[in-house]
């Protein structure tokens, strides 16, 4: 870690961002979870959220309980804390994926760009164990990285207005599930028929930042078995 990091910067009247490192990588996301997990530990009742991203913790903290030098020094404690040891934050999952041309209308066109066949794209695609770097757009949505460099491909020009739930996808060197209906720019490769966010649940996502992800390839059958829906990856441009 850079000298000059952590670099806790003010973000609002209640809330700061740490920021960690300048490019996202395992060490740097396993240490956001960690913050996260002992900074919602140690100050309890005084942290109203805490938001990871990729080089970055937002953490918002209740102004009637605690001040910025005191939230200051206590990050800087937890984070000089958790550097120190070696890091083990974080679960690993196995995901199924029916990947075909029926869930994954941007397959074909992926392994033309990358110049792969789609077998290859496919098997590229599941010999990565992938980082939770950070969530959002959407409650669920998981950015894992990196894809393998070879099946990496931009953004679609124009974004599809639906994208079904459980889509998977790739943009740049980014995978994703999409874990509801709504829009989406990515390039569609497979569908998990594994449900990303439950909101009755607690957690209510199915992983976290710092988390470890792997997927498996399935059969028609054996997604429809798991409650998967047959073309419906089929969304419109």
């Amino acid at each position: 870690m850079s000298s000059e990091l952590p670099k806790i910067t003010v973000a609002g009247e209640n809330s700061v961002i740490v920021y960690f490192s300048e490019r996202p990588c395992t060490r740097t996301s396993s240490l956001i979870a960690s913050t996260a997990e002992q900074l919602d530990i140690a100050l309890a009742s005084k942290i109203i959220d805490l938001v990871p991203s990729y080089t970055s913790l937002l953490v918002v903290y209740d102004v009637t309980k605690i001040d910025y030098l005191t939230i200051e020094k206590a990050i800087y404690a937890v984070v000089s804390t958790s550097s120190d040891k070696p890091l083990t934050i974080g679960k690993s999952i196995e995901l199924p994926v029916y990947y075909s041309l029926e869930t994954g209308p941007d397959l074909q066109r992926l392994a033309d760009h990358t110049k792969l066949s789609i077998d290859d794209v496919i098997s590229i695609h599941q010999q990565t164990e992938y980082t939770v770097y950070a969530m959002g757009f959407a409650p669920g949505f998981a950015y894992l990285g990196e894809t393998d460099e070879k099946i990496a491909m931009p953004r679609l020009a124009t974004p599809r207005a639906e994208v079904p739930k459980g889509a998977i996808g790739i943009a740049d060197r980014q995978t994703a599930i999409y874990p509801a209906e709504s829009p989406g720019g990515w390039n569609l490769i497979g569908q998990c028929p594994t449900a990303m966010f439950k909101p009755n649940q607690k957690p209510s996502t199915l992983v976290e930042v710092g988390d470890k992800v792997r997927f498996k390839a399935i059969s028609r059958d054996e997604f429809i078995q798991l409650g998967g829906i047959a073309n419906s990856a089929v969304g419109k441009a």
